[in-house]
């Protein structure tokens, strides 16, 4: 298996479709098309952030066409000389480049992940990973906010503070509301490192505009009002895909084994 360098392997990916790309979708690319051995936990980030720096230099290859959309000036030259027809849309003209916005509060978050999906004690793995194929990720040690949902709707909203994400799910399976859920969702303050680990974010510095977008983004995103449309403005947060909990199917393989041996007598 080949492991490009990121940059290559972005240059590569762009190459060969010719056309702009999310920074998203260049690393759901590069991990199907196995690229790179190790994409790390955040391999979306990485591409953007391998973008963003080799664009300080004045001869990088890479040109920004729309919020977090690159192409090649190869690329650009080539649609110059060729241009389209009319009736075909036209290549969007390259914009300054920035460095992709901060997400704000919320920095990662999970959409009605299965409870089936994870061993309950009072120190659960709570599992996802970016995409897949990148590294997975315990979002047991999470701070925020979380809900936990029937089959129909919302049937509670709680915060993980000084109780970290895991213990507090855990502390639901003994009360009330155990037999009243079968999936969560969570929103998480901390980012996620590219070796996968959860670190502090300075909020510091956030507008009350982006504090007003993010609970409005919750509460749609939570909530899914008929009438809304959309997430909210300027939620920038990374959705992570819940991972089943590999031990569920060690246990169930061993207690297929030792059924078979009790039907054959051993």
């Amino acid at each position: 298996m080949r492991n490009m360098k990121w940059k290559q392997a972005i240059e590569q990916v762009l190459r060969d479709a010719g056309a702009a790309m999310h920074y998203t979708e260049i690393a759901e690319a590069i991990i199907s098309r196995g690229l790179r051995t190790d994409v790390g936990a955040t391999p979306a980030a990485t591409v953007s952030a391998t973008i963003a720096i080799d664009m300080s230099n004045a001869n990088s290859n890479f040109v920004r066409v729309g919020r977090g959309e690159y192409t090649l000036k190869d690329a650009l030259s080539l649609v110059a000389r060729h241009p389209r027809p009319k009736d075909e849309k036209e290549v969007q003209a390259p914009q300054p480049e920035s460095l992709e916005e901060p997400a704000g509060i919320i920095n990662a978050f999970g959409m009605y992940w299965r409870r089936d999906f994870v061993i309950w004690n009072s120190n659960p793995k709570i599992l996802g990973q970016q995409q897949q194929g990148a590294r997975t990720v315990n979002f047991s040690e999470q701070v925020g906010l979380y809900l936990l949902n029937d089959s129909r709707e919302v049937v509670y909203v709680g915060r993980a503070t000084d109780q970290r994400l895991g213990k507090r799910l855990y502390q639901h399976t003994l009360d009330r509301l155990n037999g009243r859920r079968d999936r969560f969702s969570w929103f998480g303050l901390l980012r996620v490192t590219d070796d996968g680990k959860l670190v502090g974010v300075d909020f510091a510095s956030l507008s009350a505009d982006t504090l007003t977008a993010t609970m409005e983004a919750l509460l749609i995103e939570g909530l899914e009002p008929s009438q809304n449309r959309k997430r909210g403005d300027d939620f920038r947060a990374v959705e992570y895909l819940q991972v089943r909990d590999p031990e569920l199917d060690r246990k169930a393989q061993a207690a297929l084994f030792e059924d078979l041996r009790a039907k054959l007598g051993l």
